[in-house]
């Protein structure tokens, strides 16, 4: 387990700097939490994993100064818990899943608030790097680049070795000791929460018939997946 929380720290952090570098849309949930499952030989559930979180915070836009929460850090932690927590060689099951992206989102929101704190600490960083170009030095300003690149890596690494390391801890233990109250009622939030993300989806498109074409559609894509998943 340690070993698994540690190279996912360390590559899911490298993923995760898709937010601030290159930008090829890696660091989507519905994109990193399928790299993290197939890394713990899981992918469907990483995928589902990924769609969910995409969906609950898919009209928060990073337009302007807004710093919206941090969904690849949430996507990350949520399949590591589901996936490593779980029992060895048995598929995550709809309970587990459901408590993971619950425990992840908090984490996505504070994440957020450190973004935003490394964000000011870079303004002095900006301000040399300005001082550089006026003498013209090149190098310099790579070095500040870099520089602010290696920060919110090494951040990255340690917020998810952390998180990682209390969430799995606490969810080995006290998850076995769930009742079946506890458990149907996470089972239940499993169906809910893509019912909350198209919501949310719905509510940002704003488009006219838009609730019976989406509610048909995921009618249709969940009756295949329960058809045709094992």
């Amino acid at each position: 387990m340690i070993t698994e929380i540690i190279l996912i720290s360390f590559g899911g952090s490298l993923l995760c700097l898709d937010r601030v570098f290159i930008q090829a849309m890696i660091s989507r949930p519905v994109v990193i939490a399928p790299l993290i499952g197939l890394f713990l030989n899981n992918v469907y559930a990483g995928l589902i994993i990924g769609a969910l979180i995409e969906l609950i915070w898919i009209d928060r836009l990073p337009i302007g100064t807004y710093v919206p929460p941090n969904d690849s850090v949430a996507a990350v932690v949520a399949t590591s818990i589901a996936l490593v927590a779980g029992p060895k060689g048995i598929s995550a099951s709809p309970e587990l899943i459901a408590l993971a992206v619950l425990l992840a989102i908090p984490c996505g929101i504070i994440a957020k608030y450190m973004d935003i704190l490394i964000i000011k600490t870079n303004d002095s960083l900006s301000d040399k790097a300005l001082q550089d170009a006026q003498e013209n030095n090149i190098k310099a300003i790579e070095r500040k680049n870099y520089l602010g690149l290696i920060k919110v890596y090494l951040f990255y690494v340690v917020f998810l070795l952390a998180a990682q390391a209390i969430l799995i801890s606490s969810v080995i233990w006290v998850y076995p000791k769930f009742n079946q109250t506890l458990l149907t009622a996470l089972s239940f939030t499993y169906y809910f929460l893509p019912l909350l993300g198209i919501a949310v989806a719905i509510n940002m498109l704003k488009l006219r018939n838009t609730v019976p074409i989406v509610c048909a559609v995921f009618l249709v894509v969940a009756m295949l997946l329960e058809f045709f998943h094992v």
